[in-house]
């Protein structure tokens, strides 16, 4: 790679649930760097509450060069995630670099009267579905010899402290969906174990305060204080960072904000083009 190439010059990657927020920026991101991305999510057009889509994503990465393929396929459904890695490969001509597995079912519930199907489906997208895109995609990094994966998670993994416990919020009703991200974090790390020496780095990421994605905002909305958020440039910038990351960092469960830190990065646009303006900028 010439210093002028983007960092990701020709790489392939995986993103789920990038019809919108955190997905679509880290799609766009990795595009921007020069990779040749596949966007993955349930449907092509608009959610029925939700704003943004799989097409449009696809249009703003198109716009910024490389090869986008659009893989529509179910997570909570074995067999339509069975389909994402093959079909990536074919769109994008090889075998993948980089998985970002980003997607999540997020309903929050007391577990007082959390339903099982509810509790299946949480598990199915959040903790079997990563896992199962890892398998896939691993034989062709090890063949290669590197090779990056980086699951997001939540900060609700960590179990709440006290007594007395914060009660007021979100705080009681985000026990399933935090369990399903706990599982998510140690999955990460027994599959960097198994890994270690084979040059496939596998991490996770959560935000350090909350990103106001538009599913963030349609459970959270409104309950959060301007020091309770960070923005999507940099989450996204941490996510990055992981899709290069050297082969001695793997295994981490990382803090966004903490990361960048860690790292003395420069939070950047979300088109990759100069530093971050907004609130809370990092950088020079």
């Amino acid at each position: 790679m010439t210093a002028a190439e983007p960092w990701l010059t020709g790489r392939r990657a995986i993103v789920t649930g990038a019809s919108r927020g955190i997905g679509a920026a880290v799609a766009g991101r990795l595009a921007a760097e020069g990779a040749h991305v596949a966007i993955t999510a349930r449907t092509l057009d608009h959610h029925a509450t939700l704003g943004g889509s799989l097409r449009e994503t696809a249009s703003r990465l198109a716009r910024v060069g490389g090869t986008v393929a659009l893989v529509v396929a179910d997570l909570a459904d074995e067999g339509q995630r069975a389909r994402i890695v093959p079909e990536a490969e074919e769109r994008l001509g090889g075998s993948i670099d980089i998985l970002v597995n980003n997607a999540a079912a997020a309903v929050y519930q007391s577990i007082l009267d959390y339903p099982l199907r509810r509790r299946r489906l949480m598990f199915e997208v959040n903790v079997h579905a990563p896992v199962d895109l890892a398998q896939a995609v691993i034989p062709g990094m090890v063949a290669r010899g590197e090779g990056w994966i980086v699951n997001v998670s939540s900060a609700t993994a960590r179990p709440a402290e006290g007594p007395p416990f914060r009660t007021a919020g979100v705080a009681t009703r985000i026990g399933i969906y935090g369990a399903s991200k706990a599982a998510l974090n140690r999955e990460t790390n027994a599959l960097a174990v198994e890994l270690h020496g084979t040059g496939v780095r596998v991490n996770t990421v959560e935000p350090r305060a909350a990103v106001v994605s538009e599913g963030a905002e349609a459970l959270v909305g409104g309950q959060l204080a301007p020091g309770q958020i960070e923005t999507m440039e940099e989450m996204v910038e941490a996510v990055v960072a992981l899709c290069r990351c050297e082969p001695d960092h793997t295994g981490r469960t990382d803090v966004s904000l903490d990361l960048i830190d860690e790292l003395g990065l420069a939070v950047m646009s979300l088109d990759g083009t100069g530093v971050h303006h907004g609130p809370g900028r990092r950088g020079p």
